[in-house]
């Protein structure tokens, strides 16, 4: 069974971020990726500081390659099994190898629900959006639109109005209280009510519209979704982490969970974490679980120290001899 100090399960931003600064304090670093990142689909990542618009594989090439440098092993698998032992952690991966850790972060992040509506799956991450900060500028002053009818989903279309003067906000019949509709009148947001069909694609130019249910198409050059975000947290789960009312695993503010030698961080434990956010959440972290290392170096060091001097304090029968 292969050993190493720490396994960073997942291997995107805030696991990568994790692993660099866990090796660079030569510490024996597992990554295990399933190589699924959630932001595949999407062209450029925005918002990074100094890598603002590259292509999201890019980022996360270059993120191994930096990690690799500094002694890090990766493995491509899944996942499949995560177990606590009294040494720390055994982990079987989708081949069937078990692999061992004293600590274990897991970073797996987060998946999308989205409503079940035509065509919005096949656009997601192109001109199917759910982050105005992240995609917003590049729609700047275009046809926007928004599906509403969830909580929240009124003052989410608020938002993305900062971007365009033309946002239409979709919603089912009977569900805009009279201030939600006086506040997106006064800030000229077309409100239309009713139930979406499909989406209106175009051979070339990607989406055109939104059809509503009685054929009409009103035109949208982007549309922008607040999905249902589904954490990626069966293996937490498993090891009986703590979670909050929403279901989400509690972390304090190192990522540490409620299990002893378990970290979580980045959009497994926080929904609204941009990638620079959860890079952050990953460094934190392993500062955290270095430090935690030490103190065990230091507790085992201690005991092998006091064996020794067991070892060689005379008996009792030779003293009195």
């Amino acid at each position: 069974m292969n050993q190493h100090d720490v396994m960073v399960i997942g291997g995107g931003a805030a696991g990568l971020s994790a692993a660099l600064v866990l090796s660079r304090a030569r510490r024996t670093v597992l990554v295990v990726d399933a190589g699924s990142p959630r932001n595949a689909p999407a062209s450029h990542l925005h918002g990074y500081l100094s890598r603002d618009g590259v292509p999201p594989a890019e980022l996360l090439a270059a993120g191994r390659d930096e990690v690799t440098g500094y002694g890090a092993e990766f493995v491509d698998a899944t996942v499949t099994d995560l177990v606590a032992d009294r040494h720390g952690f055994r982990a079987l991966l989708g081949g069937g190898q078990w692999t061992f850790a004293r600590r274990v972060l897991v970073a797996t992040g987060l998946h999308d629900e989205l409503p079940a509506i035509p065509g919005l799956r096949d656009r997601w991450a192109r001109d199917v959006l759910h982050c105005p900060y992240c995609h917003g500028h590049e729609v700047r002053d275009r046809r926007l639109g928004v599906i509403g009818g969830t909580p929240g989903a009124v003052r989410y279309a608020q938002i993305v109005r900062q971007w365009t003067p033309d946002v239409t906000y979709f919603t089912p019949p009977d569900t805009l209280t009279p201030d939600e509709r006086t506040q997106l009148i006064a800030r000229g947001i077309g409100v239309v009510e009713g139930a979406i069909n499909q989406l209106v694609i175009g051979d070339e130019h990607g989406l055109r519209g939104v059809q509503m249910r009685d054929g009409c198409v009103l035109p949208v050059d982007a549309l922008f979704v607040p999905p249902r975000f589904v954490p990626n947290s069966i293996l937490l789960l498993g090891l009986g982490c703590d979670v909050d009312t929403d279901g989400w695993v509690t972390v304090n503010t190192t990522g540490r969970t409620s299990v002893p030698g378990v970290w979580a961080a980045g959009n497994i434990v926080d929904p609204r974490a941009q990638l620079i956010t959860a890079a952050g959440a990953g460094s934190a972290a392993a500062v955290d679980i270095n430090a935690d290392l030490v103190d065990e170096d230091v507790r085992d060091a201690v005991r092998d120290l006091d064996q020794q001097f067991a070892t060689l304090a005379p008996s009792n029968d030779q003293e009195s001899a």
